[in-house]
């Protein structure tokens, strides 16, 4: 039977309040073509309005997150394909519940530029990160190098910016461009088992951290009144005493 070749796109689905997004394009190490580009935010603001998911994870098919931008959609004009690459950034960035960038294998350009605009990145050992628009003579977004230089600091982004050098898991670990690194094997089962730990705890608390973590100084008194309007507190204060689970209602 003559087999087909699988179309570049992004697949997602939802189980036990956790959102898994996969970026699949195995023909071209899961690099991120114009459309994929232009179907993240429609798919994210999707699944941010879809009440029962908690947790993002962002992942690549197979052994491979994302190799970039797929190099032949580099040849459309270059200010329009960045246009759309910043856009989908700013909307995983901007996706309001807690997101993780699950990464086995390479974590390149356009892939390091999500993964980065995920709230946190765990890694299998052996996975390769790096920034390379240095190679291309391409100037990188001044977001996305803000974004990177507030999670890995000046020194390390002018690294990898400057060079384009691939970093391994343990100095990836050593900068914070990830949190957590797995034996290989363990990435799957380690990321079901934090994912579960984020979707039962509260979603108020997540939300008004993840906004003040990123800077946002005009939400104090937004999220003082969801803290006075909702049952999360007094629900959490009672299941400590009673020694249960506690059963959060914010969002819900």
């Amino acid at each position: 039977m003559e087999r087909t070749e699988q179309q570049p796109q992004l697949e997602h689905s939802v189980t036990d309040g956790v959102a898994t997004v996969v970026i699949s394009n195995p023909a071209k190490r899961n690099a991120m073509t114009a459309a994929m580009w232009r179907a993240l935010p429609g798919l994210l603001a999707e699944l941010a309005a879809d009440r029962d998911v908690r947790v993002l994870v962002l992942t690549g098919a197979g052994t491979t997150f994302c190799a970039g931008a797929d190099i032949a959609s580099l040849r459309e004009p270059g200010d329009e394909q960045q246009a759309l690459a910043v856009r989908a950034e700013e909307a995983l960035a901007a996706f309001p519940k807690p997101s993780l960038a699950a990464v086995r294998g390479y974590c390149v350009g356009g892939g390091s530029q999500l993964a980065a605009a995920c709230d946190l990145r765990f890694a299998e050992e052996g996975a390769l990160f790096g920034v390379t628009p240095a190679k291309l003579g391409i100037v990188y977004p001044a977001s996305s190098t803000r974004r990177l230089v507030s999670l890995v600091g000046p020194s390390a982004a002018k690294y990898l910016l400057f060079s384009g050098e691939l970093i391994d898991t343990d100095r990836a670990l050593r900068t914070g461009l990830v949190d957590e690194v797995l034996p290989a094997g363990q990435l799957g089962k380690r990321v079901a088992e934090f994912t579960r730990i984020l979707a039962s705890r509260s979603q108020l608390t997540q939300a008004a951290a993840k906004e003040f973590a990123a800077g946002r100084t005009d939400r104090d008194a937004h999220w003082a009144d969801q803290a006075r309007g909702s049952d999360d507190t007094a629900e959490g204060i009672a299941a400590f005493l009673e020694r249960r689970a506690p059963r959060f209602t914010y969002g819900v």
